[in-house]
Formats: structure tokens, sequence, C-alpha cells
């Protein structure tokens, strides 16, 4: 960011932050606590698929969104009830290919 097309921005920032990361339990409770908030009570996702989304997302809550809300996609496409570790395999193939 220092050196290129971003160095304006750099020079315009005075304070950084690097929020740390989850760990696998307070992943399983991020994802648990937005699907309260969306109004659903019972479990959506597989304690695999959580697992996995917390592997590949390193704990940073943005990661964990973005790959669980593909993950929802994938069940949905596949007429899933539940989104499970493949759900969440195909998503993760999906948003890295993409990268």
């Amino acid at each position: 960011m220092k050196h290129g097309v971003l160095a304006a921005l750099d020079q315009r920032i005075s304070i950084s932050f690097q929020m740390p990361t989850m760990s696998k339990e307070e992943t399983a409770s991020y994802i648990k606590h937005h699907l309260t908030i969306a109004g659903r009570s019972d479990p959506l996702f597989s304690d695999d698929a959580v697992d996995l989304i917390h592997l590949t997302s390193r704990g940073l809550p943005r990661s964990v969104n973005n790959i669980a809300l593909q993950s929802l996609i994938a069940a949905f496409a596949d007429e899933k009830s539940i989104v499970d570790e493949s759900s969440t395999r195909l998503a993760i193939t999906e948003t890295h290919a993409t990268d």
C-alpha cells in the first residue's frame, strides 16, 4: 500500500487496528448468533461445516461471513435443509476460484 496506487490512501490513515482471530468455538458462536438474529433457532450448519468454515477463514469474521453465505447458497442450490461439509467445500472452491 505504501508504494503504488494506494499510497495516497495510506498517507491518510492515521490509526490501524488488526482484529484478533476467533477460536473455533467463537466462530461457531458467531455463526449461531447471526442465525439467531435472522430468526433461525434450530441448527442450520452441521458441525463439520462450521469446522471447515473456521479452518478456511482462519477465524476472520469477514471471511467467515463470506464462506457461510456462499455455503448457504450452495446448500440451497442442492435443495438441502442443512448446510453440510460438502456444500461448504463447494462454496470454498467457488470463492477461491475467483481470487
